[in-house]
């Protein structure tokens, strides 16, 4: 697939990337040459083959998920620039 400069400026300027016109003219046949190889992956016939996540089979190891307060209320608490009966203390908003 033959990509030209216009749509690689026009794909530089969707991701925001600011490129010189040189740098449009190299990178046209290196996209035309990666389109490409993506259509030589579509006619590979995978009938039969399962999806995968990954190319090893890992199990994660997973804790209880148990809550808790942490234990730290009075270090995170002696933070705060005003503290009252253990909470955060803040100005009072009305609009």
């Amino acid at each position: 697939m033959s990509v030209d400069i216009a749509t690689v400026r026009r794909i530089a300027g969707l991701a925001r990337i600011a490129i010189t016109e040189e740098e449009a003219e190299r990178l046209s046949p290196e996209l035309g040459n990666i389109l490409d190889w993506i259509e030589q992956l579509g006619e590979v016939d995978t009938t039969g083959v399962e999806p995968m996540t990954a190319v090893i089979a890992n199990r994660l190891r997973l804790r209880d998920d148990v809550v808790t307060d942490g234990g730290i209320r009075e270090s995170v608490l002696a933070n705060a620039p005003q503290a009252e009966h253990g909470f955060f203390t803040v100005p009072k908003v009305i609009e």
